[in-house]
């Protein structure tokens, strides 16, 4: 038997798992990371620039949250722990389709730097460019033990699987939208450093866009819609406080954003949002508010699935969706030709047909041409945790299930050609798929319920 040296940190404080999202506007980009340092020991910035050219230092805001910012237990009593400082930069007035690089850097009281390793990333094309754009969605990752130890319920057997598999083709991804049911640290609060650790080398360098799910919200008597005890008491304080996304208010999880071609409606399915609610109000403005000759597909995405999904909990409940999920916003869908849906939630891979009131409205399965005449739902909620059994009973609006951990790959060639990829998580190949393909006069068409108003008058 030996005694090792002794092992300390270099550095405990120093900052860590950068994680980059999109800002209010398409040429903003926000770098969030997580350090050991307060604003009285140290002032903390991002240098960044062009690759090659003169760097600028911007600003960083720093948050944090403390014991009696949780709900309830495990989040409030043997689950918590202090998760440092959180600091956010806004990298303004970015040139489109450049590569920049950054580096993230805290002002010591004595006048000394402490900087991390230099990352990089690639600039948001400009609302409406025509150039190849790639999106990734998925939800209820999770994290996990890369030693193979055990984990914490050992709930997202499926975790690192999507995680490498997105590292492996980091250089054909744009942007990751992580829909919710991020982390399932469930009140132990150190597992997002885990967790932000795990997804560094996808969040550092695209950005990564989150949705809330009810692992991160949902706690009785907190304003969740859902009075159950999923989130483990954290009731969305530290997903609001890890991670940026561009919501007017960041206890209310709903934003819009937008990547060249696409404009995203993120929706927080654990707020009400049925309609003559706020969030309701949001929705219908985010739809509405979209130039289709310009972002011609329209994304729309919630963790819950408010559309369709025959999985075997809500064949039991005999309405193949979230209750109250669809009645509400379906005549938006329409009205607004909102091209597809996601959701999490349920773990697994689950794709419709065009569809509106429970009816199919296009006959294609794999290419969609010309005017489509209804939205395609999609679960993809098998990004790692443990799997959901499907209903015995397979609707004949569902195109494809599958029973295995995946995400969706979304790939927008011009304004008028987008292609669909589900791959499996275990080995990167594609399983589902289909093309969109159209022009401007196909999405103005009108559709049941979704007609503009005319006149006969000349």
């Amino acid at each position: 038997m030996a005694i090792s040296n002794f092992i300390s940190f270099a550095n405990p404080k120093a900052p860590l798992y950068p994680r980059l999202a999109q800002g209010k506007f398409w040429n903003e980009m926000t770098v969030t990371w997580t350090s050991g340092y307060d604003i009285d020991e140290a002032v903390p910035f991002v240098e960044w620039g062009r690759k090659g050219d003169l760097h600028l230092r911007s600003p960083a805001g720093t948050l944090t949250f403390k014991q009696n910012s949780m709900c309830g237990s495990p989040a409030r009593t043997v689950g918590w722990r202090d998760p440092g400082f959180i600091h956010t930069s806004f990298l303004k007035n970015l040139w489109p389709n450049f590569v920049y690089t950054y580096r993230m850097g805290h002002l010591l009281s004595n006048g000394s730097f402490v900087w991390s390793k230099t990352y990089s990333f690639k600039s948001s094309p400009f609302p409406g460019q025509d150039s190849l754009q790639r999106v990734i969605i998925f939800g209820d990752m999770g994290k996990a033990e890369r030693d193979g130890s055990n984990e914490y319920s050992d709930y997202q057997p499926g975790s690192l699987n999507t995680t490498d598999q997105l590292i492996r083709d980091l250089s054909n991804i744009d942007i990751v939208f992580h829909i919710g049911d991020l982390t399932y640290s469930n009140g132990y609060i150190s597992q997002w450093d885990q967790f932000t650790a795990q997804v560094e080398p996808i969040a550092s360098t695209v950005p990564y866009m989150i949705a809330s799910g009810n692992h991160e919200r949902d706690w009785p008597n907190s304003g969740s819609f859902y009075d159950t005890t999923d989130s483990g008491g954290e009731c969305g304080v530290p997903a609001e406080t890890m991670f940026y996304f561009p919501a007017e208010n960041r206890a209310k999880f709903w934003y819009s954003t937008d990547y060249g071609l696409f404009h995203f409606c993120i929706a927080d399915s654990e707020h009400d949002w049925r309609e003559g609610s706020e969030q309701y109000r949001f929705i219908e403005q985010c739809l509405a508010s979209v130039d289709r000759h310009r972002q011609p597909w329209l994304i729309f995405a919630a963790h819950r699935v408010l559309g369709y999904s025959s999985d075997y909990w809500y064949g039991q409940e005999g309405s193949f969706e979230e209750p109250m999920g669809r009645e509400s916003l379906q005549k938006l869908w329409q009205k607004y030709k909102v091209d597809i849906a996601f959701y999490g939630h349920v773990h697994n891979y689950e794709r419709t047909c065009p569809i509106y009131q429970n009816q199919c409205v296009n006959k294609e399965r794999n290419h969609y041409s010309g005017v489509v005449n209804g939205t395609i739902h999609v679960v993809v909620g098998g990004g790692g945790s443990h799997l959901s059994a499907f209903s015995e009973v397979t609707p004949n609006w569902s195109l494809y299930r599958d029973y295995d951990w995946g995400f969706v790959k979304l790939t927008a060639f011009n304004h008028s050609s987008l292609l669909f990829e589900y791959k499996k998580s275990r080995d990167g190949k594609v399983y589902d798929s289909f093309t969109i393909s159209r022009d401007y006069r196909d999405v103005l068409a009108c559709v049941h319920d979704g007609c503009e108003a005319t006149t006969s008058a000349s």
